[in-house]
Protein backbone atom coordinates (compact mmCIF):
# COMPACT_ATOMS: atom_id res chain seq x y z
CA UNK A 1 0.00 0.00 0.00
CA UNK A 2 1.63 3.39 -1.17
CA UNK A 3 1.27 6.21 1.30
CA UNK A 4 1.22 9.88 0.00
CA UNK A 5 1.08 12.91 2.07
CA UNK A 6 0.52 10.37 4.66
CA UNK A 7 -2.45 8.64 3.11
CA UNK A 8 -3.33 5.38 1.41
CA UNK A 9 -3.33 5.41 -1.91
CA UNK A 10 -4.62 2.82 -4.46
CA UNK A 11 -2.14 2.02 -7.00
CA UNK A 12 -2.46 0.47 -9.79
CA UNK A 13 0.88 -0.94 -11.71
CA UNK A 14 1.88 -0.53 -15.18
CA UNK A 15 1.40 -4.23 -15.36
CA UNK A 16 -1.91 -4.29 -14.93
CA UNK A 17 -2.39 -5.13 -11.16
CA UNK A 18 -4.42 -2.41 -8.61
CA UNK A 19 -3.25 -3.01 -4.97
CA UNK A 20 -5.80 -1.34 -2.25
CA UNK A 21 -5.65 -2.43 1.50
CA UNK A 22 -3.01 -4.95 1.27
CA UNK A 23 -4.45 -6.96 -1.63
CA UNK A 24 -3.48 -7.09 -5.30
CA UNK A 25 -6.17 -7.36 -7.96
CA UNK A 26 -5.98 -8.09 -11.75
CA UNK A 27 -7.13 -4.84 -13.79
CA UNK A 28 -7.52 -3.59 -17.59
CA UNK A 29 -5.57 -0.32 -18.43
CA UNK A 30 -5.74 2.03 -21.60
CA UNK A 31 -5.03 -0.46 -24.80
CA UNK A 32 -2.19 2.45 -25.50
CA UNK A 33 -1.01 1.49 -21.50
CA UNK A 34 0.01 3.95 -19.22
CA UNK A 35 0.24 7.74 -20.35
CA UNK A 36 2.44 10.72 -18.65
CA UNK A 37 0.66 13.13 -21.48
CA UNK A 38 -3.11 12.21 -21.80
CA UNK A 39 -4.42 13.11 -25.23
CA UNK A 40 -8.09 12.60 -25.78
CA UNK A 41 -8.51 9.65 -27.92
CA UNK A 42 -5.10 8.27 -27.46
CA UNK A 43 -6.13 5.08 -25.63
CA UNK A 44 -4.03 5.56 -22.99
CA UNK A 45 -4.88 5.63 -18.85
CA UNK A 46 -3.14 8.99 -17.62
CA UNK A 47 -0.55 8.54 -15.18
CA UNK A 48 -0.84 10.38 -11.81
CA UNK A 49 -3.03 10.46 -8.78
CA UNK A 50 -6.49 11.33 -8.92
CA UNK A 51 -9.71 11.94 -6.66
CA UNK A 52 -12.32 9.72 -6.79
CA UNK A 53 -15.79 11.75 -7.24
CA UNK A 54 -18.44 9.93 -7.06
CA UNK A 55 -19.84 6.57 -8.11
CA UNK A 56 -22.52 5.66 -10.63
CA UNK A 57 -24.35 2.42 -11.45
CA UNK A 58 -26.81 0.80 -13.32
CA UNK A 59 -30.26 0.35 -10.33
CA UNK A 60 -32.01 -2.27 -12.80
CA UNK A 61 -29.09 -4.84 -12.50
CA UNK A 62 -27.05 -3.68 -9.25
CA UNK A 63 -28.20 -2.47 -5.56
CA UNK A 64 -26.62 0.89 -5.14
CA UNK A 65 -22.85 -0.11 -3.92
CA UNK A 66 -21.74 0.17 -0.18
CA UNK A 67 -19.33 3.20 -0.27
CA UNK A 68 -18.41 6.78 1.55
CA UNK A 69 -18.19 8.16 -2.09
CA UNK A 70 -21.68 9.91 -3.37
CA UNK A 71 -23.24 7.14 -4.88
CA UNK A 72 -25.96 7.78 -8.19
CA UNK A 73 -27.81 6.20 -9.94
CA UNK A 74 -27.95 6.10 -13.60
CA UNK A 75 -30.83 6.31 -15.95
CA UNK A 76 -30.44 6.14 -19.68
CA UNK A 77 -30.34 9.65 -20.69
CA UNK A 78 -27.20 9.97 -18.89
CA UNK A 79 -24.10 10.58 -21.08
CA UNK A 80 -20.22 12.12 -20.67
CA UNK A 81 -19.37 14.73 -23.12
CA UNK A 82 -16.34 13.49 -24.87
CA UNK A 83 -16.35 16.46 -27.50
CA UNK A 84 -13.14 18.48 -26.68
CA UNK A 85 -14.49 21.52 -28.38
CA UNK A 86 -18.27 21.75 -26.23
CA UNK A 87 -18.33 23.44 -23.02
CA UNK A 88 -19.30 20.53 -20.99
CA UNK A 89 -16.35 18.46 -22.65
CA UNK A 90 -15.50 16.02 -20.13
CA UNK A 91 -18.96 16.51 -17.66
CA UNK A 92 -21.97 14.15 -17.45
CA UNK A 93 -24.69 15.71 -19.75
CA UNK A 94 -27.91 14.87 -20.43
CA UNK A 95 -28.76 12.23 -23.90
CA UNK A 96 -29.42 13.61 -26.67
CA UNK A 97 -26.95 15.74 -26.16
CA UNK A 98 -25.82 18.40 -29.39
CA UNK A 99 -21.99 17.51 -28.82
CA UNK A 100 -20.70 14.44 -28.96
CA UNK A 101 -20.68 12.13 -25.83
CA UNK A 102 -20.32 8.70 -24.49
CA UNK A 103 -23.98 6.87 -23.20
CA UNK A 104 -23.29 5.68 -19.57
CA UNK A 105 -26.05 3.32 -19.71
CA UNK A 106 -25.31 0.71 -21.69
CA UNK A 107 -25.94 -3.00 -23.17
CA UNK A 108 -22.79 -4.95 -22.31
CA UNK A 109 -21.96 -4.39 -18.34
CA UNK A 110 -18.79 -2.62 -18.05
CA UNK A 111 -20.73 0.44 -16.86
CA UNK A 112 -22.52 -1.32 -14.31
CA UNK A 113 -20.74 0.04 -11.95
CA UNK A 114 -18.40 3.69 -12.42
CA UNK A 115 -16.27 5.18 -10.15
CA UNK A 116 -15.45 9.01 -11.88
CA UNK A 117 -11.62 9.98 -11.40
CA UNK A 118 -10.57 13.52 -10.81
CA UNK A 119 -8.57 13.57 -13.91
CA UNK A 120 -8.51 17.08 -16.09
CA UNK A 121 -11.91 18.02 -14.44
CA UNK A 122 -10.62 20.99 -12.59
CA UNK A 123 -11.27 22.49 -15.01
CA UNK A 124 -11.50 20.37 -17.80
CA UNK A 125 -8.67 21.60 -20.75
CA UNK A 126 -10.03 20.87 -24.18
CA UNK A 127 -8.24 17.62 -25.51
CA UNK A 128 -6.51 16.45 -22.16
CA UNK A 129 -8.83 13.51 -22.06
CA UNK A 130 -12.14 12.55 -20.57
CA UNK A 131 -14.50 9.88 -19.01
CA UNK A 132 -11.46 8.63 -17.39
CA UNK A 133 -13.46 6.11 -14.71
CA UNK A 134 -13.02 2.73 -12.35
CA UNK A 135 -15.42 0.80 -14.11
CA UNK A 136 -15.46 -3.17 -14.83
CA UNK A 137 -13.74 -5.14 -16.95
CA UNK A 138 -14.52 -6.83 -20.51
CA UNK A 139 -14.10 -10.32 -20.56
CA UNK A 140 -10.73 -11.66 -20.62
CA UNK A 141 -9.46 -7.91 -18.82
CA UNK A 142 -9.34 -6.16 -22.67
CA UNK A 143 -8.07 -3.28 -22.85
CA UNK A 144 -9.46 0.01 -21.99
CA UNK A 145 -9.81 3.02 -24.14
CA UNK A 146 -7.81 5.02 -20.86
CA UNK A 147 -9.68 3.85 -17.78
CA UNK A 148 -8.58 1.36 -15.38
CA UNK A 149 -11.19 -1.81 -14.86
CA UNK A 150 -12.11 -4.56 -12.32
CA UNK A 151 -13.67 -7.64 -12.11
CA UNK A 152 -17.58 -6.46 -10.49
CA UNK A 153 -17.00 -8.41 -7.52
CA UNK A 154 -13.64 -6.85 -7.34
CA UNK A 155 -14.68 -3.34 -8.20
CA UNK A 156 -17.38 -3.52 -5.16
CA UNK A 157 -15.07 -4.95 -2.57
CA UNK A 158 -12.37 -2.13 -3.35
CA UNK A 159 -15.08 0.39 -3.37
CA UNK A 160 -16.60 -0.58 -0.09
CA UNK A 161 -13.84 0.67 1.87
CA UNK A 162 -13.01 4.23 -0.02
CA UNK A 163 -14.04 7.44 0.94
CA UNK A 164 -13.64 11.55 -0.62
CA UNK A 165 -10.46 11.40 0.81
CA UNK A 166 -9.15 8.35 -1.39
CA UNK A 167 -6.99 8.52 -4.32
CA UNK A 168 -6.04 6.18 -7.07
CA UNK A 169 -2.39 6.40 -7.88
CA UNK A 170 -1.68 5.02 -11.69
CA UNK A 171 1.62 3.92 -13.18
CA UNK A 172 3.92 4.68 -10.28
CA UNK A 173 5.58 1.46 -9.50
CA UNK A 174 8.22 2.82 -7.33
CA UNK A 175 5.91 3.16 -4.79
Amino acid sequence: MSKIDGKADIVVSRSGVLTWRGRDYRCAIGRSGIGNDKREGDGASPAGRFALRRVYFRPDRLAPPVTRLPVVALTPADGWCDDPGDPCYNRPVRLPYVARAETLWREDHVYDAIAVLGHNDDPPASGKGSAIFLHVARDAYAPTEGCVALALGDLLTVLRDCDPATFLWIGDDSL
